[in-house]
């Protein structure tokens, strides 16, 4: 005998009540006060729906959520998918999905102060610009002595060139001759270890020029000015040119006392060069945080901790795919990328489809990422963020962030009942 239905009504009571207490009631609290004004006493009509899309900061966030909906969902399904074949083909896959997911277990508060720290514009601070830094070191060798330049004012030897940053020697310089290249304002934390005292230029040969470039200054005073001094450090790994007009005729790298040799040269008079790379500022790698690369770098940072949920997922449908379907198509000679892509993708295809419409009704809602690592920067802002900031952030306009919460919901609505309707049909 079947109990009355008013019983089953009253054991769901309590659960309804406090559906309706924590759902519903907000929902239709937030599309009510989206047709008030900021104070919530006048009636404003669809003016706070319109104001979504009006000014510099909501079009911004307009922008990265229709960036992060189709490009973050994508690259995590792909990546995802990536992750579960390998599984498939590893000796050690259990070990290898459990460092993929842990990620999962990190909030994402955690995972967003991780990721500033790995974004840090300092290579002694973030792995990021540490790794590009060592990497972009490693295949641009070379000295770098920024700000470093010649003496300013009277009669000097050297001076700066038209571009303000490069040194040329005042005086053009012969085959068979030699040149003094006196610097300073050197740091001297950017001298290299290997740096040894300065020398006097090495006799000139026929078609040589040779010279010194030095740190020209001796510690406690003394010397003489514009002469290498006992105590004065040569300047090793800067690049010397001797200019012809507009053309390089010949070019060295100053050895560890700072002496250098240009071979090769014909008769008559030269310009000795110190281009501006040589005194252009250490590469520090790239501006993470920055206007043009901070909503990527969250985007990576969302794919460091969804790629497990992903896998798992995608790996589960894989082992459901009846492997005699696999084997036929080898039999008939598909190669292993053909089975993959002819077979494998169409047999996932609702697997993927699914964690798909599952990362675009997340990515809509993702707030944690965006307001820890962009700091409030407007340039990394999504719509879930500037909802927050016209309700609770500073905008005191909570018309405005219901109205904004009403469209996030419509957007999530349409994915929500697509993935209901896809369960219902693999139930049937």
């Amino acid at each position: 005998m079947q109990p009355p239905s008013w019983l089953a009504l009253l054991f769901l009571l309590p659960a309804l009540l406090l559906l309706g207490f924590l759902v519903v009631y907000p929902i239709v609290y937030s599309v009510v006060r989206s047709f008030l004004d900021a104070e919530g006493t006048g009636f404003a009509g669809l003016d706070n729906y319109i104001g979504v899309f009006q000014g510099h900061d909501n079009l911004v966030a307009v922008r990265n959520t229709a960036i992060w909906v189709v490009v973050a969902p994508t690259l995590v399904t792909i990546v995802g998918l990536v992750f579960a074949v390998l599984t498939e083909r590893i000796r050690w896959a259990t070990v290898f999905k459990l460092v993929v997911f842990m990620p999962m277990a990190i909030s994402f508060l955690a995972s967003g102060v991780i990721f500033r720290l790995v974004y840090e514009q300092d290579p002694d601070k973030g792995v990021a610009n540490a790794a590009m830094v060592a990497v972009h070191d490693t295949f641009a060798g070379g000295a770098s002595y920024p700000g470093a330049g010649p003496r300013t004012g009277g009669d000097q030897p050297v001076r700066p060139g038209s571009d303000g940053v490069s040194v040329n020697v005042a005086a053009p310089v012969a085959a068979g001759q030699s040149a003094l290249v006196p610097l300073v304002r050197v740091k001297p934390e950017l001298l290299p270890k290997d740096a040894e005292p300065a020398a006097a230029p090495p006799a000139a040969r026929p078609g040589q020029l040779t010279g010194t470039v030095w740190f020209d200054f001796t510690k406690g005073g003394g010397g003489a000015p514009n002469r290498p001094n006992a105590g004065e450090s040569g300047l090793p790994g800067v690049t010397v040119q001797a200019m012809r007009g507009s053309e390089v005729a010949g070019t060295a790298t100053t050895r560890a006392d700072g002496t250098f040799t240009i071979t090769g040269l014909g008769s008559g008079t030269y310009t000795v060069t110190l281009p501006k790379d040589n005194f252009t500022a250490a590469y520090g790698g790239a501006e993470w945080l920055g206007g043009t690369l901070i909503t990527p770098a969250i985007i990576g940072s969302y794919l460091w901790v969804w790629a497990g949920f992903a896998m798992v997922l995608i790996a589960a449908g894989l082992a459901a795919i009846p492997r005699d379907a696999l084997e036929a198509a080898r039999v008939d000679g598909a190669t292993e990328w053909q089975v993959f892509r002819r077979v494998t993708i169409p047999l996932l295809a609702p697997v993927l489809m699914v964690v798909l419409v599952t990362l675009v009704i997340n990515v809509l809602k993702v707030f944690d990422l965006v307001f820890i690592i962009g700091g409030g920067d407007p340039d990394a802002s999504v719509l879930a963020l500037r909802m927050w900031t016209e309700s609770f952030g500073g905008g005191n306009d909570q018309g405005s962030g219901s109205a904004i919460a009403v469209l996030l919901f419509l957007l999530v609505v349409p994915a929500m009942l697509f993935n209901i309707r896809r369960l219902r049909q693999e139930r049937s």
